[in-house]
């Protein structure tokens, strides 16, 4: 008898782990062996400036103070979480069906049965009217035999939607703290905007008041007066509308704060920022790897590859067992004696026999889905290449743009000094001592934006490089 169970038990076996739909292999996808950047910068260094901790690379304490309520009240990343919670109930769901379900259940009923009724029943007969029936049973077994594999392949989808979901949630972060860097960043250069305004605004109330009593003292004339007055006005121009800016930039953070709009502390200036000195973009093969939308999308690849055996396995015969055992009678003191005791075991089978084409059209739906998210997956990660490159060409040509302009804000500081020196001295007109003062202001936004620009390209290549989640 043992020998023949053997081959019986080898079948089985065999059959319960077969699986039809194709097994999930990961696309090859060509990578380059450096990033396209500007000459000078490190692309050969296998280290990365996306493997620090995003409290790593942004120094000023106000903003990581900033960076870590983001992280715990906004509500995109708190939305974010909440669909990971549904991913991994969705998977508790859908993997308790390739398992027996057991339950029980009893009932009682007592009726009273009529002795007037259509058919008398004498005293003889029936000595009392009350009648209690009862039941109780066990379903010992309820589930489906995953012979094909379709609950296997329904499970493995809904894990990888889980793991979809979970970098998901990463993405945010990386999203959520390169939007805070950069929010802040510009707060701070709007601040600093102001400041370059507000000091311009006073040099130029003090030309006003010096031309001013030149020309009461005939040696200045009305035309003079007219263009202090116009640098006057124009540098006064400017601060309303940057603290307009200011105050939406403070809103714009408190929104992702998940705060009502306020002020936000400052910390370090924007001359003050540190970065690192040197922000090496690491390896294209390892980026893969660390980016979470890449990693997403490959999850949501796996997720439509693992549907294509769900739908195939339709085309199979769908096997089902049930049985319960209990029991049943009229008095409780007897329900669970032999005479009593009731069972049932009922396999069923359920095969397709006509489906005008309904189950080779969700084949072919679920092939089309599949086709759909690798394309979306290479997608993904040619963008992720992108980025990376972009923002390293970004970040070294605005270093070379901030340091041309430092050159030129020192070179129209000097020339404003002398040209009012030499107008002082009644040596020049004051037309060329005004024309330096406005080129200087105008110089120094300038350089207030690149040096935003700088910083928010570290920003940029931090979040493309997939930091920020660690």
């Amino acid at each position: 008898m043992r020998k023949s169970l053997v081959f019986p038990t080898i079948a089985a076996t065999l059959l319960a782990g077969c699986t039809v739909g194709p097994n999930y292999q990961r696309p090859a996808i060509p990578a380059p062996a450096n990033f396209r950047a500007p000459e000078g910068t490190p692309t050969f260094d296998p280290t990365s400036v996306g493997d620090l901790k995003w409290f790593e690379v942004f120094k000023d304490e106000k903003l990581q103070e900033l960076v870590r309520t983001a992280l715990a009240q906004n509500y995109d990343l708190r939305d974010a979480a909440a669909r990971v919670e549904a991913a991994s109930a969705q998977l508790g769901v859908t993997r308790s069906n390739q398992y027996p379900n057991v339950g029980a259940g009893a009932d009682i009923s007592t009726i009273r049965l009529s002795r007037n009724g259509q058919t008398p029943l004498p005293v003889a007969f029936v000595p009392s009217q009350n009648r209690t029936f009862g039941g109780a049973t066990l379903d010992l077994l309820s589930f489906e035999v995953d012979i094909w594999g379709r609950l296997r392949r329904a499970t493995e989808a809904a894990r990888a939607n889980l793991l979809n979901a979970e970098e998901n949630r990463k993405a945010v972060m990386t999203t959520l703290v390169s939007e805070v860097a950069s929010d802040y960043f510009s707060l701070r250069e709007l601040d600093y905007q102001l400041e370059i305004s507000q000091r311009t605004l006073a040099t130029r109330k003090d030309s006003l008041g010096l031309i001013q009593t030149r020309q009461s003292g005939g040696v200045a004339t009305l035309l003079d007066l007219r263009q202090a007055e116009q640098l006057v006005y124009t540098a006064s121009e400017t601060i309303p509308t940057l603290q307009q800016q200011i105050e939406q930039t403070e809103n714009q953070i408190s929104l992702l704060l998940g705060k009502n709009p306020g002020e936000v502390l400052r910390g370090k200036s924007l001359t003050e920022q540190e970065m690192p000195p040197d922000v090496p973009a690491g390896l294209p093969s390892a980026l893969i790897e660390r980016r979470p939308d890449i990693r997403a999308a490959e999850q949501n690849l796996i997720a439509a590859n693992a549907n294509i055996g769900v739908a195939k396995a339709a085309y199979f015969p769908q096997i089902s067992l049930s049985g319960f055992l209990g029991g049943q009678g009229t008095q409780l003191a007897s329900l669970f004696s032999g005479p009593s005791s009731v069972w049932n075991f009922t396999p069923q089978v359920t095969q397709p026999i006509f489906t005008a084409g309904r189950l080779k059209s969700e084949v072919k739906l679920s092939q089309a889905q599949r086709d759909i998210a690798l394309i979306q997956y290479e997608k993904t990660i040619q963008t992720a290449f992108t980025e990376v490159s972009d923002a390293l060409i970004a970040h070294q040509r605005v270093r070379e743009s901030r340091v041309q302009q430092e050159l030129l804000v020192a070179a129209l500081q000097d020339r404003t000094r002398l040209a009012y020196v030499r107008y002082t001295g009644g040596v020049d007109t004051l037309l060329n001592a005004l024309d330096s003062d406005r080129d200087l202001f105008q110089a120094e936004l300038t350089l207030s934006q690149i040096r935003l620009n700088e910083l928010d390209s570290v920003v940029q290549l931090y979040k493309a490089l997939g930091g920020g989640w660690q």
